[in-house]
Parts: structure tokens; sequence; C-alpha cells
């Protein structure tokens, strides 16, 4: 039996979506401890998949449906005849916190390991559709931390999606440990799912048509001259400042599709947030609707009083995390 273990993470932004620079996308983002996905594997004649979740799982069938599709194309990109598959804990689906790509990943790991191969995840992950955009997904499972992907030429990556697999993910341009006394406070809303699948396609190629070039010299300077100097420096205050700034920059370019800046609810959960000085910086992860904000262990309690306050003061339900950042890739044990 082999059990794989990886946490969620963070989509900050990207750092360019207009066709008239030289590279399109270049994601930032972090790795978080939790929530988690859970994968067991082991050798079977045939795939076959099984969900052992603890409580309430949003889409079920959906969720097993993913599963299974990554399984049987892992026991195909490995070429070995089956693996049994248990998922015991999973992330909420298409909530902003990276669910796809760690599932994929995750069970690809496992399956591997089962039959005495190696992963090949960064390889691999065109094949099971992730990676396509951002490569932030990929780098936090190999080895989490903050990362700064390097994008892709644009020349080559323009407004479609190129096919399942024709794509290499993007390589990291920077990666820096989070630091130990770092925090970070995750709302989940309970909100529809963001964007996904041919909904978020379309909604990217509209997104990148339309796209201001603009923006991008101004998400860089903040990206250049304030993220990544806080980070190297372990200023939590001044790195929460920062990746905010980028979430709105970024929104910007999202604005015509998701209804501002922010979708709904983020936009009142981040207004209050904003207010509360034990939050640093606040903003939505990916298309969302999940919420992070940045604290640190000494402000971590009075930070999760702020996010239970936003959902109050929004009229919605949800839950409220404080993480720890994850300073390691996916942790694989067993046989």
């Amino acid at each position: 039996m082999v059990r794989v273990t990886t946490g969620a993470r963070l989509h900050f932004g990207f750092g360019n979506l207009s066709l008239s620079h030289e590279r399109l996308y270049g994601a930032l983002g972090a790795a978080l401890a939790e929530p988690r996905v859970v994968v067991d594997a082991e050798r079977a004649e045939a795939p076959t998949v099984t969900l052992d979740v603890e409580g309430g799982v949003r889409d079920r069938e959906a969720l097993a449906d993913d599963l299974c599709a990554y399984a049987e194309r892992a026991c195909e990109l490995l070429d070995v005849s089956g693996a049994a598959v248990t998922l015991r804990e999973t992330l909420p689906r298409h909530a902003g916190l990276g669910s796809g790509t760690q599932l994929a990943l995750a069970t690809l790991a496992g399956v591997a390991r089962a039959h005495d191969r190696a992963p090949a995840a960064r390889e691999r992950a065109p094949e099971l559709g992730r990676g396509g955009r951002s490569g932030v997904g990929v780098a936090t499972f190999e080895r989490g931390g903050f990362v700064l992907d390097a994008g892709h030429p644009t020349a080559r990556f323009t407004t479609d999606r190129p096919d399942v697999g024709s794509w290499e993910v993007p390589a990291v341009a920077a990666r820096h440990p989070v630091p130990d006394d770092w925090r970070f406070l995750v709302i989940t809303p309970d909100a529809p799912p963001g964007r996904n699948g041919e909904a978020e396609d379309a909604s990217m190629r509209a997104a990148v048509e339309r796209a201001e070039p603009g923006i991008a010299d101004r998400v860089a300077g903040v990206v250049t001259r304030r993220v990544l100097p806080a980070v190297a420096e372990g200023r939590a205050e001044a790195f929460g400042a920062a990746v905010a700034e980028v979430g709105r920059l970024n929104g910007a370019w999202y604005a015509d599709e998701q209804g501002g800046v922010y979708r709904p609810p983020v936009g009142d959960l981040v207004a209050t947030l904003d207010d509360d000085p034990a939050v640093f910086g606040a903003g939505q992860s990916s298309w969302g609707p999940a919420v992070f904000g940045v604290t640190d262990a000494s402000r971590a309690e009075a930070a999760a009083a702020a996010g239970e306050a936003a959902l109050d003061a929004a009229g919605v339900d949800g839950t409220v995390r404080i993480v720890r950042g994850r300073n390691r890739g996916a942790r694989i044990e067993g046989e």
C-alpha cells in the first residue's frame, strides 16, 4: 500500500495576460499544509477507485469521475495493468485551491510508486491535462514553498488552449520557503464553484483578448520590487500587501468575466478583511470562491476571528482556517 499526501495551494495571480508582451501568464502562488489530498494506491489487475472521505463532499459523483479518469490515465501513461486507488481526504472542488492538479498528481504518484515506477510528475502533468497555464500547482506538488513560474512564450501559447499533452509545464523562475512564523487565513465561502473546464477556457480566452498590456507592467513592478523581496526577507506584512495588489491588478483583467475585480461574494469578504489589522493583505485565490489573507503566528487567532466576522458581514456561511505554508513536496510513503 502506498499513501500520497499533498496540500492545497493559493494562486495569487498571473504576471501577464496581454498578447502584446513576450511571455504569457507567469503565475505566482504558495503551497499550504491544509486542507489536504490523501490518496492510497496498491497494485491491481485493473484501475479501480473508491471514495472513503469523511464528511459531506460536494459533487461526490463528479469527484469519483475525476478520480477514475486520473487513475485510468495514470495506468496508461505508466504502462501498468491497474491499481486500486482510494481517496481518503480531498480539497473542495473548483474552489481556487488547486483541487484538480493535486488530485491528478497524487493519483499518478500513488499508482507509480505501487508499481515501482517514477511518477515524473512535471513531465506527465500535461498528459493529465494539468499545468497548461499556471505551473504553480505542479511546482508546489514537487517542492512546496512560494513559487513564481516563467509562463509561456506568447508566440507559441496564445489565446487558444493547446491539445492535452502538447504543452510543457512552465519552469520555476523563483522559489522561496514560506517563513515558519507566517500563517495564511483561508476562507471557503458556501458559494458556487469557480470557473473550470470549458467555461474557464472561454473566460481566459476572452480576458486575454481584451487584456490591457499596461497592467502587466504594473504587476511586474509589484512582483520584482515588493513580492520577491518580502518573501526573501521574511516580511509578512509587506508580502501580504504586495500579493493583495497583484490580485487587484489581475482582477482588472477578469472584471468582465467575473462581475468585478473579485467574484461575488469575495469582494465583500476582502473589504471586511482589509479593515482588520490582523490581516496584512487579502484577495481571491484563482477563480475563487476561496479567499486568502496573510498574517503571522502572533495574530493568527485575531485573523481567524476576522475571517468569521467577514462571513457574517457578507451574510454567507463558510469555513475559516488558519494554516501554515508547506515547504516540501508531496509525501509518498510505502512500498
